[in-house]
């Protein structure tokens, strides 16, 4: 129980923060958007900046499964991840596919499928095109 709430009080935390880069990006503050999203994927999800970036989408499945994150965690990074998308052509070409491959490790690791994620793959393949 007391692990549940750890991880509850995790993702409330995160879903703060992604709030508050929604709005800073509403706010055309995009600078400092862009620099607390790095700063959260790399303190919340240990994901470094240079595997997000990497165009080789190996590199960044083998972070996902040496990882091993918990679903909710994954669920949580998905968010930030879709809400990346639709700013630029370059950030959608790098951040699509590793998207798509958070949604499928779900799926396939966790046996996790949620209605907004099949909505949401089926967004982003405008974005893998």
């Amino acid at each position: 129980m007391y692990r549940r709430d750890l991880i509850t009080a995790e993702i409330q935390k995160l879903a703060q923060v992604l709030a508050r880069i929604m709005g800073l990006k509403l706010e055309g503050k995009l600078a400092e958007a862009g620099q607390l999203f790095d700063e959260t994927v790399e303190s919340g999800f240990q994901l470094p900046k240079e595997i997000l970036e990497n165009e080789d989408l190996a590199i960044f499945e083998n972070w996902l499964n040496e990882n091993n994150l918990l679903p909710e965690k994954l669920d949580s990074l998905s968010e930030f991840l879709y809400y990346e998308l639709g700013f630029s052509a370059e950030r959608n070409q790098l951040i699509a596919p590793k998207l798509n491959l958070v949604y499928q490790y779900l799926s396939d690791q966790h046996k996790i499928v949620h209605l907004v994620n099949l909505h949401r793959q089926k967004t982003i393949q405008q974005y893998l095109r």
